[in-house]
Formats: C-alpha cells, sequence, structure tokens
C-alpha cells in the first residue's frame, strides 16, 4: 500500500479535503471518499464519458485523472448543477425531451452538454450531434438528448 497523500479541492463550491493513495482516480475519489455518486465510471478508459466532470471550468473525465492531479483544482459535478429543487436548465430539458432512459449516461452527458453550450452557444443539430457522441448511450438514440440541448441554446439567445 502506498503512503496516503493529502488532496484538496473545492467541489461544487465547497471545500472538500481527502487522504488517498496517489494512484486513485478521481472518479473513484469523488465517489468513494467524498460520496458524490452522480459521476459515474463506465469504460475507465475515457472513451465512455460518463466520467466527465469539470475540471477548472472544463470538462474533463475523472476516470483518466487522478485525485492528486486535481489537488487545488475546482471541480463541478452533476451534483452542483441544481440549485436545491430548482433543476438546471439543461437538466429540465432533458426531463421536457425525455433525454434519458437509464440514467447511466446522463451525468456525462449533462456536463458534456453544458461545456460544450459555454463554448458554441448557438450551434446547430449537426454541432450538437457532433458534440455529443463524445458520450456513449446505449438507450436514447440521441435525439431526446440533441432536442434538449437545443432548447436551452435557443432559450439562452
Amino acid at each position: 500500500m502506498s503512503e496516503l497523500v493529502d488532496v484538496r479541492l473545492t467541489v461544487n463550491g465547497a471545500p472538500q479535503h481527502g487522504r488517498c493513495e496517489p494512484r486513485k482516480l478521481l472518479v473513484d475519489f469523488l465517489r468513494e471518499d467524498l460520496g458524490l455518486t452522480g459521476t459515474h465510471a463506465g469504460c475507465e478508459h475515457g472513451l465512455c464519458g460518463a466520467c466527465t466532470i469539470h475540471i477548472d471550468g472544463e470538462a474533463a473525465r475523472s476516470c483518466t485523472t487522478l485525485a492528486v492531479q486535481a489537488d487545488g483544482a475546482d471541480i463541478l459535478t452533476v451534483e452542483g448543477l441544481a440549485r436545491g429543487d430548482v433543476l438546471h436548465p439543461l437538466q429540465q430539458a432533458f426531463h421536457e425531451c425525455h433525454a434519458l432512459q437509464c440514467g447511466f449516461c446522463t451525468p456525462g452527458m449533462l456536463m458534456t452538454a453544458i461545456d460544450f453550450l459555454n463554448a458554441h452557444p448557438a450551434p446547430n443539430e449537426d454541432e450538437v450531434r457532433e458534440a455529443m457522441s463524445a458520450v456513449v448511450c446505449r438507450c436514447t438514440g440521441y435525439q431526446g438528448i440533441v432536442d434538449a440541448v437545443l432548447q436551452v441554446s435557443r432559450s439562452r439567445r
């Protein structure tokens, strides 16, 4: 067993501290050490996108990032999107557009879509499809997801 190291970060606006082995993945640190189970570990190779979170304001795969690499970072997970009982506009659009079925990919989809919309506030459908293809969904066929992202984009204009 390796010596434990301190990891200090801000998660969803709150300071967090933990100790873990240097080789612990950020997705596991979030889930196991901080109890934030909304971020899902899918392929554990950075390919499926289920583990997508925001690190210092940009989308990142938490299954290919070590917790120690995030030391001092500002992290946003799916748990940080809603404000109390008020859903984030994209969460609300996912609900309205039936953009989820089993829900496993949904946290990664939401975090990817938010990052995409921040960089591309007025995308067309093809651009949304391309961006959202970065997260694997086996249930929805993506149409509801694309509709939800476009709905939020239109509402922001």
